[in-house]
């Protein structure tokens, strides 16, 4: 991949060129910081009227009465795994639905995002649904508030930053910033991280990558983000400059990242007397697909396909397998088109690694849109567009795109297959 180095830590941020140019003595609405909570705001209401919506027309089910309130519908799905790990922790032995395989436990659910709502329930005394939505709301507003600055800092102009943030509120899983999920979280961390590694601010990345890693499974993408990284800097050090300090920095963060993403797999293991503890337990998760599995990493999509053809179309699984391949290798050209590579080259690694990531573990079912989330830099790209038409086009694809996944994914109709 090819990408001008990052500008020096001297020259002006991204911040200080927003203070310095458009909004020094403006008013204050035309603050950078005000801008983008304004479209935050705008986009939770467009949400939580397509939430109540569908809670309004929601019936009795397993978790709540029929027409339930804005915080139990919010409270679904993984949110009751992560109210279990709150007010219980984690079960000592796995647990066996048929005395061999292990079944569904909170082992697949990491620590960090629901031991934050239970400090917030302690501090502010609220129960656990509203602490939840209250720490995904606000984690949600400040990863839009980095995310722009993320855009500003890999060169894209005021007005394709702000409409990234546009997008990235309006996205078709963004009710995700005002459930009881961790995505909210994780993204404000994984954002801030990004741009500190744009910013070649390593040292400062050591606690963001450990946090992250105890809030979604990531510690192994970014570590070989910043392997990339490392060897891009190596690879290009005569034009731009790679001191030694920074060497030492950036290969330890890349090693600790690493131990960082094998860190909870270890503490499951240890905990419970099963050193495949964790894999086992998110293994449960596709035995009602394709039956109980080992992981065999690259495999996964390959019998996603052949499962989704074949039992759910009712074609023959070698052309899912053929629909994969294709797609795999179109967004492999995707990662080397214009807009994309105007992202520059760190952000494309991120966007590389973790795809890849993805690739190798993950069985492909109705989460899927949801594990798509950490690409989000890749909305940048569609911010290009200047055209009015074009960018009212597509908040409203957007907007169409929530209220299906919430259609599909969120909502509980009897025994539902498709959690997002």
């Amino acid at each position: 991949m090819r990408g001008s180095p990052a500008p020096a830590a001297a020259e002006p941020t991204a911040l200080t060129e927003e203070v310095g140019g458009l909004t020094a003595g403006g008013p204050w609405w035309t603050l950078w910081w005000v801008r983008v909570l304004g479209v935050y705001l705008g986009a939770r209401v467009v949400t939580t009227v397509i939430l109540l919506s569908f809670a309004a027309a929601e019936g009795a089910n397993a978790w709540t009465a029929a027409s339930p309130d804005y915080f139990s519908f919010a409270n679904l799905w993984d949110g009751r795994w992560y109210e279990i790990v709150a007010g219980g922790g984690y079960p000592a032995s796995l647990p066996t639905g048929d005395g061999v395989h292990v079944s569904e436990n909170a082992w697949a659910f990491l620590p960090g995002y629901p031991w934050l709502v239970d400090a917030v329930m302690f501090v502010t005394r609220l129960p656990w649904a509203p602490a939840a939505v209250l720490v995904s709301f606000v984690a949600g507003a400040g990863a839009a508030l980095v995310f722009h600055q993320l855009m500003r800092r890999v060169g894209l102009g005021r007005s394709a930053s702000l409409f990234a943030v546009v997008l990235f509120c309006f996205s078709p899983v963004s009710p995700l910033f005002q459930v009881a999920y961790a995505e909210s979280l994780y993204l404000l961390l994984l954002a801030t991280a990004l741009l500190l590694l744009v910013e070649r601010r390593y040292g400062w990345l050591f606690p963001v990558v450990l946090a992250m890693a105890f809030t979604r499974p990531s510690g192994l993408a970014f570590a070989l983000a910043l392997v990339l990284h490392v060897g891009y800097r190596w690879w290009r050090r005569r034009d731009d400059p790679f001191p030694v300090r920074e060497r030492v920095l950036s290969v330890t963060l890349a090693a600790f990242s690493g131990l960082a993403g094998v860190a909870w797999p270890a503490i499951a293991g240890a905990a419970t007397g099963s050193w495949t503890a964790y894999t086992d337990t998110e293994l449960a998760w596709r035995a009602p697909y394709i039956g109980y599995t080992h992981l065999l990493p690259f495999a996964p999509w390959f019998q996603g396909a052949d499962w989704w053809a074949s039992a759910m179309l009712g074609i023959p699984g070698w052309v899912g397998v053929v629909a994969l391949v294709v797609i795999v290798a179109l967004f492999g050209v995707l990662l080397f088109s214009p807009a994309v590579r105007r992202l520059g080259v760190d952000l494309r690694f991120w966007i590389a690694a973790y795809s890849l990531y993805l690739f190798a573990v993950f069985f492909p079912q109705s989460s899927t849109f949801r594990l798509l989330m950490p690409l989000f830099p890749l909305l940048g790209a569609l911010a290009l567009p200047r055209s009015r038409v074009y960018r009212v086009g597509m908040v409203v694809l957007f907007v169409a795109l929530q209220i299906g996944w919430v259609a599909i994914c969120w909502t509980i109709d009897g025994y539902d297959w498709s959690p997002p």
